[in-house]
């Protein structure tokens, strides 16, 4: 199982400069080999695969003494992350995409990683040398297990410097044996509601720091571009945007982790949340509750611990009665269910994660009948 850590680091000022030039070298690079495969397809007609463009990097270091001191293996992320970036283009294109986004140059301080794979690099306790960079100190939060794949080094907007560690053959992660299940119904009230009757406050981050943010804002735009006073606002202004990044993942991570920890099945809306967030009244507060990372930071928690996460229909498990099975309509405003057939009055959430657990529940009953049937 490949597993990433992430640490923060700190370095001195030589060591920084040096990260900033490999930076823009490889920002140079990705231009140019973007300009190369739009210059081919006008002009020829062709395209350029990712290995010939690979090969051509040492003919390129041969020339440049600034792209020799770079390691040989960052140059080739370059292209391969150039290559994904065409990839992910035809695909959108393929699956009808009317705004595909086609690869686009990078600007100055828009590249802000770079990644060494076998060599150039040497991890001794808790810290981390690279070839003609420097010395970084790590703040190992958590040892570092498995065999370490690659490294990816990466600038923050605040200018903070991070480590990244990929590897291979990691320990499962133990957790305590159980078949409960339960089914979790999200929302903007309440970040989720549980089929247990349980509730979690929707922490609302975003709207903590909404004037602070708009007052900064402001200001950034007063300031002349390309001066001094408007860096240094700029950089107000992506601490404020780090600061809530860092409130919402914290909160979403320990949401999973308690999920992880007691349940083994867990049953969750498949929502269409791009769908969602063109309701103008509605997007901003959805964007805040950020539902699809909660449910990718789920997915990923359940395969490392071994749990198994459901995703069912979302229609109507708002509107049916989780007793009797009745359709009872409602608005959105209305936060009561209650039925007229069976006389049942509960949390609308409530209700709602109780249809979302029964459907998860005959769905996975249907399933391993199939399976047996194959077998």
């Amino acid at each position: 199982m490949r597993k990433t850590y992430l640490y923060k680091a700190k370095i001195n000022k030589q060591t920084e400069a040096n990260c900033n030039q490999w930076l823009e070298l490889c920002r140079n690079l990705y231009n140019q080999a973007l300009e190369q495969r739009i210059k081919a397809y006008k002009e020829k007609g062709e395209s350029i695969s990712a290995y010939a463009q690979m090969s051509q990097l040492s003919v390129l270091r041969k020339s440049s003494a600034e792209f020799k001191a770079v390691g040989s293996q960052v140059l080739q992320d370059v292209i391969q992350r150039l290559d994904k970036a065409y990839k992910a283009f035809f695909q959108r294109v393929n699956q009808g995409n009317c705004k595909a986004g086609y690869p686009r140059f990078k600007s100055k301080n828009r590249y802000d990683s770079f990644t060494l794979k076998q060599t150039g690099w040497k991890l001794e306790g808790r810290y981390l040398y690279v070839k003609n960079v420097g010395r970084f100190k790590l703040f190992l939060s958590r040892q570092i297990e498995g065999n370490i794949k690659t490294i990816t080094i990466r600038r923050s907007s605040t200018n903070k410097w991070f480590i990244s560690f990929s590897c291979d053959n990691t320990p499962v992660k133990t957790v305590p044996k159980t078949k409960a299940e339960i089914g979790i119904d999200v929302g903007i009230k309440h970040f989720l509601v549980d089929s247990q009757g349980n509730s979690v406050d929707n922490p609302k981050y975003f709207r903590q720091s909404e004037k602070l943010l708009s007052r900064r804002q402001r200001n950034l735009c007063r300031k002349k571009k390309g001066s001094n006073r408007r860096k240094d606002i700029r950089l107000l202004v992506a601490k404020v945007h780090e600061k809530i990044v860092n409130q919402r993942k914290d909160f979403l991570h320990k949401t999973a982790n308690k999920y992880i920890n007691d349940f083994q099945t867990i049953y969750i809306e498949n929502l269409n949340i791009k769908g969602m967030v063109k309701n103008r009244h509605l997007s901003k507060s959805i964007t805040d509750c950020s539902w699809g990372m909660f449910f990718n930071f789920l997915s990923y928690k359940a395969v490392e611990a071994g749990r198994t996460v459901i995703k069912v229909p979302p229609y109507n498990t708002s509107q049916i009665c989780s007793v009797c099975g009745e359709k009872v309509n409602k608005s959105l405003s209305v936060r009561i269910h209650k039925c007229p057939f069976c006389n049942t009055i509960s949390d609308r959430d409530y209700n709602a994660s109780l249809n979302i657990l029964r459907l998860g529940q005959s769905r996975q009953t249907l399933t391993d009948r199939f399976q047996s049937a194959v077998v």
